[in-house]
């Protein structure tokens, strides 16, 4: 088994955001569009194609993007609308793929060894992206190799809207002709520095001295050197929805005071948000629970826009409490629950306000890393 052939295949919606407020405006079809912020703070949080021939790209400051592309239409999105198709994503691949991974709110990894026992596996994932394209309306590209590595470096070769399969066998010789910087992890620094190495393509690392490599740049020479063999053992994570971050209080005296009850939940709400910061998380759910004094226990959710921000989970989970709640009951334990977890993405910085949001939350975060998680609260649950 461990001699197994392993195919993995890679999706990705192209342009994700572009592609659906394209949906929801036809009439974007074809023209340069920016998705993001538009006051002097603003940043592109997402672009087409055709703003990208003129420099564009994402995390650009929007003021510079409009100077590179002036005749741009700039859109300021809408995470809900979102969320909603990558749930839509989420669920066709769920319904069809043995094991997936869910890498992102526009990224998939599916892992289909052992299945070309059954079907081709390379077919197989063309009719999957032909189904998601049918039932969405919305450009994807995939390709699938013998792992994860390959597979991403792969898809960003069959953009826009394309698909590519990259045989066993062939993983060296496929990367040897992209540039070095097309490996994930290669930055602009990093870039220029393999540069003044006399590095350009993945090739060049792969016939470089791996000694020499790992003396210029100790332990990151030799994973680059592994992966531009295309070495990766890297597994796909089951996605499943058992994913969660929660906390649950048990009171030491059982307690029907709305105003005390209402302070913890908040309490609570703050500290998941914030271990859902830590570990470069959003949420795409939200549970409550509360336990009363004869033990009877209730549960309500609700599915959200993919968040990380105290303010929009608290409203919700006060929200939930007060349709869950039973007036003047006593209860003996809240909790709250996050789930449907997905990495953190730049696209999730929406908003001019969010943007500004962020940069208070990455302060509040850096002073209880700093002091401790009770370093600050919010005033309602002092």
């Amino acid at each position: 088994m461990q001699n197994q052939q392993r195919y993995i295949a890679h999706f990705d919606l192209d342009s994700f955001f572009v592609s659906v407020e394209v949906l929801k405006d036809p009439s974007l079809k074809g023209k340069a569009v920016l998705v993001g912020g538009h006051s002097e703070r603003g940043v592109v949080t997402a672009c087409s194609y055709e703003a990208r021939k003129f420099g564009v790209h994402s995390a650009m400051p929007m003021k510079k993007a409009l100077k590179l592309c002036p005749h741009a239409t700039v859109v300021g999105g809408s995470r809900g609308d979102y969320s909603k198709y990558s749930r839509i994503v989420t669920e066709i691949i769920a319904a069809k793929a043995p094991l997936f991974e869910k890498a992102s709110i526009d990224e998939f990894y599916i892992d289909l060894t052992g299945m070309d026992k059954y079907f081709d596996p390379f077919k197989w994932t063309i009719d999957l992206r032909q189904e998601i394209i049918d039932k969405t309306g919305l450009p994807i590209s995939f390709a699938l190799a013998s792992n994860k590595l390959v597979a991403k470096i792969a898809t960003d070769e069959a953009k826009p809207n394309g698909y590519i399969q990259v045989a066993p066998g062939f993983e060296k010789q496929f990367l040897g002709q992209l540039k070095v910087n097309k490996i994930p992890g290669v930055g602009a620094h990093m870039y220029q520095t393999l540069l003044a190495m006399g590095i350009q393509t993945i090739q060049d690392i792969s016939n470089y001295d791996v000694k020499e490599l790992e003396r210029k740049l100790g332990g990151y020479g030799l994973e680059l050197w592994n992966k531009s063999q295309g070495i990766h053992t890297g597994q796909v994570s089951a996605y499943h929805e058992a994913k969660s971050i929660s906390t649950e209080n048990t009171f030491h005296e059982n307690s029907a005071d709305i105003s005390f009850l209402l302070k913890e939940l908040v309490r609570m709400t703050e500290r998941v948000a914030y271990e859902l910061r830590q570990d470069e998380k959003l949420a795409g759910c939200i549970a409550v629970k509360i336990r009363y004094s004869d033990f009877s226990t209730f549960n309500r959710q609700v599915a959200i826009d993919y968040t990380n921000r105290d303010d929009e989970l608290i409203h919700i989970a006060k929200d939930l409490f007060t349709k869950l709640y039973k007036a003047g009951a006593p209860v003996r334990l809240l909790g709250v629950r996050l789930t449907e977890l997905t990495n953190f993405a730049v696209q999730a910085n929406l908003f001019d306000d969010i943007g500004k949001k962020n940069d208070l939350y990455k302060a509040i975060d850096d002073v209880k890393n700093k002091f401790g998680k009770t370093a600050l609260k919010k005033a309602r649950t002092v």
